[in-house]
């Protein structure tokens, strides 16, 4: 297990193959950082699906609303939602979206984003400045790369539960 150094701004996402162990940044995003250990904290993200998984790009999920596999799921609503709390001003940062950086889903809005991410497969640098990086896979990575591609995937994977590491 990678060494947690701030069990409370560390997010643990069990995922099919393994656990993905994410290091959040609070000082760079603290409003996406407080976000995403709020709606872990609710059990919201537990057994969400990745809706929108692009080959050599990343990999999204966090759709709360439409995106549960137990509750009333619905694939073509997947990506369509987020959480009902209010959406987040754009944090951005001079951080890169290298691999295995985590990213704000949002929409045409810099403003938009709500309970959305997505991690990098790879550098994808042209979305510098334009989307809110907030944490780093720090042990896991392989498990990432693991999950079932597809715009939405027909058999969508999901995360298990998603847990802030001071709680597990």
């Amino acid at each position: 297990m990678a060494e947690i150094k701030d069990p409370e701004n560390t997010i643990l996402i069990e995922l099919k193959d393994g656990t993905v162990v994410i290091e959040l940044l609070p000082d760079v995003a603290p409003k996406h950082c407080a976000r995403m250990k709020e709606l872990a904290r609710a059990g919201a993200y537990d057994n969400v699906c990745f809706h929108r998984v692009i080959d050599g790009f990343m990999a999204q999920t966090g759709d709360v609303k439409n995106g549960n596999m137990e509750a009333g799921f619905n694939l073509r609503m997947a990506g369509t939602g987020g959480s009902d709390l209010p959406d987040l001003p754009a944090e951005f940062s001079s951080l890169p979206h290298d691999r295995g950086t985590l990213g704000a889903a949002r929409a045409a809005n810099p403003d938009s984003a709500n309970s959305q991410f997505f991690i990098n497969f790879k550098d994808n640098h042209f979305l510098n400045g334009q989307y809110t990086v907030y944490g780093r896979v720090i042990e896991g990575m392989e498990f990432v790369d693991n999950i079932t591609r597809g715009e939405p995937p027909a058999h969508p994977d999901r995360m298990i539960s998603v847990k802030v590491a001071a709680d597990a």
